[in-house]
């Protein structure tokens, strides 16, 4: 059998392997038991142990797009309007994506590490053998975690952004705090306020459920962990990029 048929068997294999984990995940979710102790854990490390990244990361790009769009907004004298392309590139697009690169970073990686470190030093079939569901005690809660935080990071980091743009529109480009704001809420719609609340659910989950999926499949001790661990980055940073286009044009679709 030639190589490129054995990668195609891989692949296909590991699509179906991460579907299983995904419907085993919703099955799991609406149905007893509920570990509502892991779960909340889990809310705090995903959530506010993400907090300061991507705070980081949104004020900064908010700067540096308000820096770049200024300059090229001057050569048709549309300075003015810095803040509407500021609002709307964050809310609709760069915030979302952003937040979820930094989900994949972050907790993707932690995920499929501290999962990978299990499944080698056979914890999993431990609680597989006193009876515990893996799936509902460790991807469930890390998953809703997930699910419902990266909106409220995606919020933040818009927010965040925003006023990183509007330092640098009043200190650097010389325009006025109030022409600022009123080009801001000029330049947002309902449709993208739903856009920039929609995508993050799906990124959220489908970092979370990536990196779940490479940590419960490690093998081969520490560096099997290692793999599993940059594999579930990789894997996320590009998954997140790609849902992120297919759901911007079915969006587009459906909103506007």
């Amino acid at each position: 059998m030639t190589p490129m048929v054995e990668w195609l068997k891989a692949a296909v294999l590991e699509v179906q392997e991460y579907v299983r984990l995904q419907g085993a995940v919703v099955r799991a979710t609406f149905s007893r038991p509920f570990y509502y102790r892991d779960i909340v854990e889990q809310f705090d490390r995903i959530g506010l142990g993400t907090l300061t990244v991507v705070v980081l990361t949104g004020f900064f790009t908010g700067a540096v797009l308000a820096l770049q769009s200024g300059i090229t907004l001057d050569q048709f004298g549309a300075r003015p309007f810095v803040g509407r392309l500021v609002s709307a590139t964050m809310v609709k697009n760069l915030g979302p994506v952003l937040t979820g690169l930094m989900l994949a970073g972050r907790v993707g990686s932690g995920i499929a590490a501290e999962l990978g470190s299990m499944a080698v030093t056979d914890q999993i079939n431990a609680l597989r053998a006193l009876g515990t569901d893996p799936i509902r005690k460790l991807v469930v809660p890390r998953v809703l975690a997930g699910f419902f935080m990266a909106p409220v990071l995606t919020v933040i980091a818009n927010a965040v952004g925003i006023f990183g743009g509007w330092i640098i529109a009043v200190l650097q480009l010389r325009v006025a705090s109030s022409v600022y704001w009123t080009s801001v809420v000029d330049g947002l719609y309902l449709q993208d306020a739903w856009m920039g609340l929609i995508k993050p659910f799906l990124l959220g989950f489908v970092v979370t459920t990536i990196g779940c999926h490479e940590g419960l499949r490690t093998r081969g001790g520490t560096q099997g962990v290692g793999r599993a661990t940059t594999s579930a980055v990789v894997t996320a940073s590009v998954a997140v990029i790609a849902v992120d286009f297919f759901t911007t044009r079915l969006l587009i679709t459906l909103l506007y």
